[in-house]
């Protein structure tokens, strides 16, 4: 799905969760994008020559009103869009982005039975590569934007940018650590059971043209 669909789809949804008197938690939509870079709300470290230099590439360039700073988004991505009523669940961001990082972590430590950590630098990390990045936005206790897993993503996308802003460090994804082809279909499962788990949910499978 292209950023701009999805992006206008969150908004869309998160609206409807503001102002709706039904009982609703949320939604969760999971997509994978056509390449694309995307910076957060600090918008001024990238300059119209960067933004020129990654279009060039065969990419799309988007600044967005998340949290963080420049990252990747493209196929052999998980891409997971919460959009969450944080008052159903705890109205805490700080809460919120943990659970989030929690979720990523456990599945790739008790699925895949590696040693994910996570820092003071947003998102999980296996040793110094970062294999899942996290850029949020939360209005009036409503969620948007969400995480990207690296499956089977191209990681020479990458070398273009400093990933959210993170010098020194790298980026990974499964298929690199485990010298195979592991795709988001592969891991979907796996994400969704973690997800339920960490946020105490149940999640209901819907089509898209039913809930717009």
């Amino acid at each position: 799905m292209s950023y701009d669909s999805c992006l206008k789809l969150q908004n869309h949804l998160s609206e409807s969760l503001k102002t709706t008197t039904i009982d609703k938690c949320g939604y969760l939509l999971i997509v994978e994008h056509d390449p694309v870079y995307t910076v957060g709300i600090r918008q001024k470290d990238y300059n119209p020559l960067l933004e020129e230099n990654l279009i060039k590439l065969g990419a799309e360039f988007k600044r967005t009103n998340r949290g963080g700073l420049i990252t990747f988004h493209g196929p052999g991505q998980l891409i997971a869009y919460p959009i969450l009523n944080l008052k159903k669940f705890n109205p805490s961001i700080r809460w919120y982005v943990a659970n989030l990082e929690t979720t990523i972590k456990n599945l790739c430590n008790e699925t895949y039975g590696l040693t994910a950590t996570t820092t003071s630098d947003t998102g999980v990390w296996i040793d110094n590569h970062k294999i899942c990045a996290i850029g949020v936005r939360c209005s009036r206790y409503v969620t948007t934007h969400g995480l990207a897993l690296n499956c089977n993503t191209d990681l020479s996308w990458f070398k273009h940018i400093v990933p959210c802003g993170l010098h020194g460090k790298g980026v990974t994804s499964l298929s690199t650590i485990f010298e195979k082809n592991i795709s988001v279909n592969d891991v979907l499962p796996y994400f969704l059971q973690h997800f339920c788990k960490s946020f105490s949910c149940d999640i209901l499978n819907t089509e898209i043209d039913k809930i717009v």
